[in-house]
């Protein structure tokens, strides 16, 4: 491969960029008879990017294979719901016995009072639990039910947050986002987001939180920060809700921010996540969600106190509805059943943590013992490479990010076979080997060292 070690960053990148569409003839063939049909040929809009998109042909094990006969390690994990890989023969046994059951039974079946038993033991916030078909649902039900219960109005975010389609507060929020009235906060601004929580006390119905930025690209909460969230909620009659429709992977029992007691005890685990062990034993009132808890099937879940819950409860005189044709498919009941209680087991989930931690270092040892000014933050599994030195602690942080390096390390590592999100994002399914990270992490290495001269340089 020609590496031009000596050309500035946009000539490289356009030389990556070509070659990336001289090996996907299908791909782009493909690509524009979907631009007929679909606006940008695209119906999720984070798998997009330029010159035009990878298209997958199928998946198996770790591995995807692209429509031009391209192998990747898939070191993406389809964003945190590909936790168990591909193709897990556990999961696709049990979709299998869901498929014999039958489709669309239109009534209550087995599984649901299964995984429904099996969340509320492995997540002990959630006492009373109800399913939906996405985190964005999930979300969307924990704030209505929030509202609801405390008769205010108001919606506590942070600037950066992501909770869904109709949830995105990147730049402090989108037109099409949901039609509440925010009060968009500060992250990890404990002292601002306190002074918010005062002047909004009369009116704030809920704080709607990620433990971890994920989609702003995972950025912890840091030590201190969720407690005086905890508190401020408590003290004005709020409702303190977690989004953990990603950061639930962290935790081998409870919320991810029992990390520290919970995942680290006993094993390699790092004891302190989520910016620190003071975050152990921060309970939210509510918690949602998502992506891996149904097997990797569609699904989302929101719950909490019994009491809160009850309002849900169609047996009681003015119950609330809450409506969706497969929100207890049986697909997705099933395999969720089967990936808590058999799969992704306390000690599965240590180790993956674990596997995690050392690679986020690992990354960052790439990039500061070649003195390149990027860096990569994140929990255990979960891990996004910046084109900034960091440390990344806000969103603001990332405001000088170097968007082309980024993009220039995800084609080089297309081409050495592995497969991460365009915006740098990592999500570690159980069933990467530490000897295929070996491999990631000796690729990188490659790439690092072929583009020293155009990627960012300077001191972390």
């Amino acid at each position: 491969m020609d590496t031009h070690h000596n050309a500035p960053l946009a000539f490289v990148l356009d030389e990556a960029r070509a070659r990336y569409a001289q090996a996907r003839p299908r791909a782009r063939d493909v690509h524009e008879a979907a631009c007929h049909h679909l606006p940008g040929g695209n119906t999720r809009t984070v798998l997009y990017h330029g010159p035009f998109p990878l298209r997958a042909e199928r998946g198996e094990g770790a591995y995807l294979f692209d429509t031009d006969g391209h192998r990747y390690l898939n070191l993406l994990g389809e964003y945190t719901a590909g936790l168990f890989g591909h193709s897990h023969p556990a999961i696709m046994a049990a979709l299998t016995r869901a498929q014999a059951i039958g489709m669309n039974l239109g009534a209550h079946n087995l599984a649901e009072a299964e995984l429904a038993r099996l969340v509320t033991q492995r997540f002990r916030v959630m006492e009373r639990v109800r399913f939906t078909n996405s985190g964005t649902e999930a979300n969307l039900m924990a704030v209505a039910t929030c509202r609801h219960v405390t008769g205010r109005d108001k919606v506590m975010v942070f600037d950066g947050g992501y909770h869904g389609g109709l949830l995105y507060f990147g730049g402090g929020g989108i037109p099409i986002n949901a039609p509440y009235a925010y009060v968009v906060a500060p992250y990890n601004d404990t002292e601002g987001t306190r002074a918010l929580i005062e002047a909004h006390r009369d009116d704030l119905a809920c704080i709607l939180v990620e433990p971890m930025l994920g989609s702003t690209g995972c950025i912890p909460a840091q030590p201190g920060f969720l407690a005086a969230l905890r508190e401020g909620a408590s003290a004005i009659g709020a409702k303190l809700i977690f989004d953990e429709v990603m950061t639930s992977r962290f935790a081998a029992h409870g919320s991810a921010v029992d990390v520290g007691s919970a995942v680290g005890a006993g094993d390699d685990t790092p004891s302190e996540a989520l910016g620190g062990g003071a975050l152990a034993g921060v309970a939210p009132d509510m918690m949602t969600l998502g992506k891996w808890v149904g097997g990797g099937m569609s699904f989302g879940a929101y719950g909490g106190a019994a009491d809160v819950m009850a309002i849900y409860d169609p047996s009681r005189e003015g119950a609330m509805p809450h409506a969706g044709t497969f929100n207890n498919n049986i697909f997705s009941m099933t395999a969720g059943a089967v990936a808590l209680r058999d799969i992704f087991t306390p000690h599965v989930a240590a180790d993956l943590h674990a596997r995690g931690e050392r690679l986020r270092a690992a990354i960052n040892a790439i990039f500061a013992d070649r003195g390149i000014a990027m860096c990569a933050s994140g929990v255990g599994s979960l891990i996004n490479v910046h084109a900034v030195a960091g440390p990344v602690t806000t969103p603001r942080d990332l405001a000088n990010s170097i968007d082309e390096a980024k993009e220039l390390l995800f084609l080089d590592l297309l081409e050495r076979g592995y497969y991460i999100a365009r915006r740098g994002f990592i999500a570690l399914s159980m069933v990467i080997t530490d000897d295929e990270i070996d491999g990631f992490l000796e690729a990188l290495s490659q790439v690092v060292d072929a583009r020293r001269a155009a990627l960012p340089h300077g001191r972390r």
